[in-house]
């Protein structure tokens, strides 16, 4: 489904070779929707307006945590007109502020689909107003995107397996249940984790050293459906041993339900995202592994992305996915994930997606001193 998979720094350098500047009117640039953006130097070509359009921040906080930071800090460096906006979930309002935004001027549309017919619908009203596309994390099934910039998340996935079967190798588990909590069913990217954490886990259902248990989608990554959700396995199959759930708002909603059960730290609860939380979870020894994703690099690529195609460049990748819906080859930078467990969470403090200070608070400070958290 995949090639020219990148590592972080090949795909960075591969983009950065890749831009070819095809000319465009000199100028300054400022931002708007209350944003600020540097001036452009002096001779600089004039850049087109960048508009991004992020899906909630209900399902995970990284939305706005992390892309809308790193995203406007390398359109303010870049001295680029941007717009930033979130959709909040909501569908509607999704095209809405699309339309808002090719109105307003927009040259460039960055989107982080909803669904793949919600973000299909915006992609091909922006290209048939000459509106460069790019998808961003989530890849539009259909859709007429430029570019897609994500991570590998099938290696996502399969991080997320093979982490649960090594705590559970650890806990010395016999035979266990396994219950699978996957993301929405309407996001592309949760199909693949599922694929990739599927591939790992099947083998041990099939030789019957596991046991396949209560296997559900949360719509929209809703972290209180999770919750019911999760109770209603339980309730089902109380002898689960191991909970493969695709990302840390999903863990985090599955161990709130086992700590009435008095089972946390008992269980094994697989995560994505690497956030605060999740990481206190595993500092706590309630979850057993979250994968990092390097958010930074991902907006830095797609940035780049967009400040090439609002100034008129033509930039090339090296790598692309198949759309087997719109049976195309989308041009794609996709980046390497990496798999956290107690030894290792000091990876992600050093690489500044979280700080010492907000990871290590009260009960956890020790914790952190334990990880080696300095």
């Amino acid at each position: 489904m995949r090639k020219g998979i990148l590592s972080i720094g090949a795909a960075a350098a591969a983009l950065t070779l890749g831009l070819t500047a095809c000319g465009g009117e000199s100028g300054d640039t400022s931002a708007d929707s209350g944003s600020s953006a540097a001036p452009s130097a002096a001779g600089d070509a004039k850049a087109g307006k960048i508009g991004v359009i992020l899906p909630d921040s209900k399902s995970s906080a990284r939305w706005e945590t992390a892309d809308r930071k790193y995203l406007e800090e390398a359109f303010k460096t870049a001295g680029v007109q941007y717009d930033i906006q979130n959709a909040q979930g909501d569908k509607s309002a999704f095209q809405t502020i699309a339309d808002q935004m090719i109105t307003n001027g927009a040259t460039v549309l960055m989107i982080v689909n909803l669904d793949s017919g919600t973000g299909k619908a915006v992609l091909d009203k922006a290209k048939s107003q000459g509106v460069a596309t790019i998808d961003y994390d989530r890849l539009t099934l259909g859709g007429s995107a430029a570019y897609y910039v994500s991570f590998d998340n099938n290696k996502v996935g399969q991080l997320q397996g093979e982490g649960l079967v090594k705590c559970l190798t650890d806990k010395k588990a016999d035979k266990p249940i396994i219950a699978e909590l996957n993301g929405s069913p309407t996001d592309n990217n949760a199909t693949l984790f599922k694929e990739g954490y599927d591939s790992v886990l099947k083998p041990k259902y099939d030789s019957g050293d596991y046991k396949k248990g209560p296997d559900q989608s949360v719509p929209d990554w809703d972290n209180t459906q999770a919750g019911t959700i999760f109770e209603q396995m339980l309730t089902q199959e109380p002898k689960i041993a191991g909970v493969l759930s695709a990302n840390d708002g999903l863990g985090n909603a599955a161990i709130s339900v086992l700590k009435k059960q008095n089972l946390n730290g008992k269980v094994p609860v697989t995560g994505q995202d690497a956030t605060v939380q999740g990481l206190q979870n595993i500092l706590a020894g309630d979850q057993c592994m979250t994968v990092y994703k390097a958010i930074k690099k991902e907006a830095d690529a797609a940035s780049q992305l967009a400040i090439g195609l609002a100034k008129g460049e033509q930039p090339s990748v090296s790598g692309s996915v198949k759309d087997p819906e719109g049976n195309r080859d989308v041009p794609s930078v996709l980046l390497d994930p990496q798999a956290i467990y107690f030894d290792n969470v000091k990876d992600v403090v050093t690489d500044g997606f979280v700080t010492k200070d907000e990871l290590c608070t009260g009960e956890f400070a020790d914790k952190c001193k334990e990880a080696g958290i300095s």
